[in-house]
């Protein structure tokens, strides 16, 4: 397994907007790249956002401008979006999988390309360079970390700090607007940028793959100095091939307006590269470096997706034992307390309506045998009314009068004596 696939560790998610996560990628100040699955299977790369980044408001203006960014724009040259979700907790975005390493990767452990797979470079950012600004975008951080090499070509990654050609920088004091050693004159003086920047940062790509450095310092160099050398200095470009200095120097002018336009860079890249061999055909990288990208060490092995699960289900003991302690009418009605004016009760979970159904209606026996003691009570009182002597009039009924009450024929003659 090849560096840049690692297992995840115990804190990592498992699965994000519908992804299952399967290896960590890599991190970076933002956050981490996991390596996911789509329910079909497919890979994918899911990019997760720090939780701390994630309250920050102006990191999130700067995310979701990726998100768009990236939704945007879809070329051969760029790694497309399979899915976002920048208002999640936490935000992420997922875009296709590319088996390769980084260009910064690939120098670092193999060395410079040969001249004939840096014109095929070329070629390729060119193109992907015209796809993003021909949606009104500019990307801003093109260096060889945001450069993955595939076996059919490179993908332009991180559209991070890209943003609109009329729009405006969302920034924030702690957050780093480029890369110092592939920033254009422009973008290390905070002056506005178009187009032309990124052909300059184009440029410095070029002589870093293939010299195997950059041209106005290493990452180990104090930024500051950096920053001084592209905007004062000249490039160090001993290291370059004689037929990629015109196309390069070009690139790096520092004047942007006499860098030459995307569109031009590509038809300059095609003379230079025609007086080098053909490549194989169904290859896009020369043979020399077609082997390197296949070889153990820079060949993925990708652990496959984790199998669909269903949710675990409860066992009979465990469902016959969650019977056995129902919650109480009352406590369900704690649980769900009355919401309406008119003093009705609104039960919001299914599971706590059939639990108030169960307990309003009682067991099944209890009508039954309610009635039976019901009719018993009754049969009993009637029986000892009918052994009793005759009860006394009530006093309601105006018998009162000690006479009338002795004798009830006395009582009657006296009613009908004129």
């Amino acid at each position: 397994m090849v560096a840049f696939v690692e297992p995840l560790a115990d804190h990592d998610p498992r699965q994000v907007g519908g992804f299952r996560l399967q290896a960590r990628l890599g991190a970076g100040g933002m956050g981490r790249v996991f390596l996911g699955y789509s329910p079909g299977g497919r890979p994918v790369a899911v990019k997760v956002v720090h939780p701390d980044l994630a309250r920050d408001p102006e990191f999130m203006k700067r995310f979701r401008r990726e998100v768009a960014a990236a939704q945007s724009v879809s070329d051969a040259y760029t790694a497309a979006v399979v899915g976002a979700g920048p208002d999640d907790s936490p935000p992420w975005l997922a875009t296709t999988f590319v088996a390769g390493p980084s260009l910064a990767e690939l120098v670092t452990r193999s060395g410079p390309l040969p001249e004939h797979a840096v014109w095929r470079l070329a070629g390729g950012l060119a193109e992907a360079l015209q796809a993003i600004h021909a949606h009104g975008l500019i990307h801003r951080d093109l260096k060889p970390g945001n450069i993955l090499i595939a076996a059919d070509g490179p993908r332009v990654i991180d559209f991070g700090i890209s943003r609109t050609t009329e729009g405006t920088v969302v920034t924030a004091t702690h957050t780093t607007i480029g890369t110092p050693a592939y920033m254009s004159p422009e973008q290390a003086q905070g002056h506005p940028v178009g187009p032309a920047s990124d052909v300059f940062s184009l440029g410095s790509v070029l002589a870093f793959a293939a010299a195997g450095a950059a041209p106005f310092g290493s990452s180990g160099t104090e930024m500051f100095a950096i920053a001084y050398r592209v905007v004062n200095g000249e490039p160090d470009l001993s290291g370059v091939p004689a037929s990629l200095r015109p196309v390069i120097d070009a690139c790096l002018a520092k004047d942007a307006t006499a860098r030459p336009a995307v569109s031009q860079l590509i038809l300059d890249v095609a003379r230079g590269a025609a007086v080098h061999p053909e490549i194989t055909p169904g290859r896009f990288w020369p043979d020399q470096v077609a082997a390197v990208l296949e070889s153990s060490a820079f060949t993925p092995v990708l652990p496959p997706p984790a199998p669909l699960t269903p949710p675990p289900q409860p066992s009979p003991a465990t469902a016959a034992a969650g019977a056995q302690y129902a919650p109480t009418e009352a406590a369900v009605r704690r649980q769900y307390a009355p919401r309406t004016d008119a003093g009705f009760l609104e039960v919001d979970s299914p599971t706590a309506a059939a639990a108030l159904t169960r307990l309003r209606r009682g067991p099944r026996w209890l009508l039954p045998a309610a009635l039976s003691v019901a009719v018993a009570v009754g049969a009993a009182i009637a029986i000892v009314l009918a052994l009793s002597s005759s009860p006394k009039p009530p006093s309601f009924l105006g018998t009162n009068s000690p006479t009338t009450a002795t004798s009830g024929t006395s009582a009657a003659t006296a009613t009908r004596t004129p």
